[in-house]
């Protein structure tokens, strides 16, 4: 099971709704649903409740991201630490870019040896891994390598979760399709089962390539949005600490070798060296990189990748065209596409509720696409698209506007 901790979508799809219609869910780590009760109160049982409590619910939702990290790394103490800046990230090592043969001696000196190197397929990036000295945390390795390599690159390893909620069973009589998209489209994320046929996947964990519901869901949505050659990049198999920056970084690094032009990251972390140079790289061989703001509400901190530049950052609308009140955000917001009130694949197949950023991405996503089969500039041609929502113009809320606005409905 996939590592999906977008509480607030959880509570919003489940609460209030009859027993015997909730999806049963595997526990998950970070979850805590001992605490669900706690959680929802009269005033939140609903979107419009929330709505009317909007700044409880932001705060809440701050509490709950605290808390989530916490648990997270109790419950994988021999997978997951925090690294210096508080962030969950793979136990034991570090990652190194641009250091010389010096600083690399001065480091194994210290105790650091290498782990390994990764030549990242498709973006020219070397990685050097560097493991932690016994009797070190990850925090107090990380302060002691940029210390011992002033001039290299120097981070953790961070994880990256996915921001958005499988829900309630729902009737599909078969999938709406929109157009047909050539252009080769590449996902980050889980798997998808096989009832979602994608064109090729590849695993970059332990344990990948595995059938997720979240990974399902996304390229269900490409898929019935119109794309017809998905390539599928899976971060997490079974690896408590999938999802990290490198696999992502080394996931992307494929998928351009693969030919994808537009490639869709429905996964949130925070900001790293690694995973921005590996963005970097790509862009600069004329890909786009579509991200989802994320799922912990405002109060959270910039969402990444969708926050590194030149990415198209993506939020989500529901079926009236609301705002989604647990949408992140980004430092710089492109569009917006509906993450509610739609319907896309799971693991097994069936047809089933969804919400949350994650799955207004890959929408977006494919009218990119789309201008690109036709050899369009795809801002002008998605300006030509795009539904104006809140104040005229750029807001802070909805972006340039909605896109794909009846893609996913029932």
């Amino acid at each position: 099971m996939r590592r999906n901790f977008a509480l607030l979508p959880l509570l919003i799809v489940f609460a209030g709704t009859p027993a015997s219609a909730q999806l049963a869910l595997p526990a998950l780590p970070g979850l805590g649903l001992p605490n669900l009760p706690r959680v929802i109160d009269p005033v939140t049982r609903t979107v419009d409740g929330i709505v009317g409590n909007v700044a409880a619910k932001v705060e809440q939702l701050a509490e709950l991201r605290v808390e989530r990290i916490e648990r997270l790394v109790r419950q994988h103490p021999d997978a997951i630490a925090l690294d210096i800046d508080g962030e969950p990230a793979r136990l034991g090592e570090l990652l190194v870019m641009d250091a010389d043969d010096n600083a690399l001696a001065r480091a194994g000196a210290a105790g650091f040896a290498v782990a390994g190197v990764d030549e990242i397929e498709g973006l020219g990036i070397a990685v050097t891994r560097l493991a932690v000295p016994q009797g070190m945390s990850l925090a107090q390795a990380q302060e002691r390598l940029a210390t011992l390599m002033p001039d290299a690159t120097v981070s953790s390893d961070p994880l990256h979760f996915q921001s958005g909620a499988i829900g309630t069973v729902v009737a599909m009589a078969g999938a709406s399709r929109a157009g047909n998209v050539t252009t080769p489209v590449g996902v980050i994320d889980g798997a998808p089962g096989v009832a979602v046929n994608v064109t090729s996947q590849r695993g970059f964990a332990k344990g990948a390539p595995i059938a997720s519901n979240h990974g399902s869901a996304v390229a269900s949505l490409l898929k019935g949005a119109g794309a017809r050659n998905v390539n599928v990049a899976d971060v997490y198999g079974t690896d408590p600490a999938g999802g990290n920056a490198l696999a992502i970084a080394r996931g992307l690094g494929w998928l351009v070798a693969k030919g994808s032009r537009v490639v869709t990251i429905s996964l949130v972390g925070p900001k790293n060296a690694v995973l921005e140079r590996a963005i970097g790289a790509a862009q600069k061989r004329g890909i786009v990189v579509v991200a989802a703001v994320g799922n912990d509400g405002p109060a959270a901190p910039p969402a990444y990748p969708a926050s590194y530049q030149g990415v198209v950052a993506v939020t989500a609308v529901d079926g009236r065209n609301r705002a989604l009140i647990e949408a992140g955000r980004a430092l710089h917001l492109d569009y917006t596409a509906p993450g509610a009130d739609i319907r896309a694949r799971n693991k097994d197949g069936k047809w089933r509720t969804v919400r949350g950023t994650s799955f207004a991405t890959p929408l977006a996503a494919v009218r990119i696409a789309a201008a690109l089969d036709r050899d369009e500039n795809w801002r002008t041609t998605l300006a030509g698209e795009t539904r104006d929502l809140g104040p005229k113009g750029h807001d802070d809320t909805f972006g340039n506007g909605l896109i794909c606005g009846r893609c996913g409905r029932r």
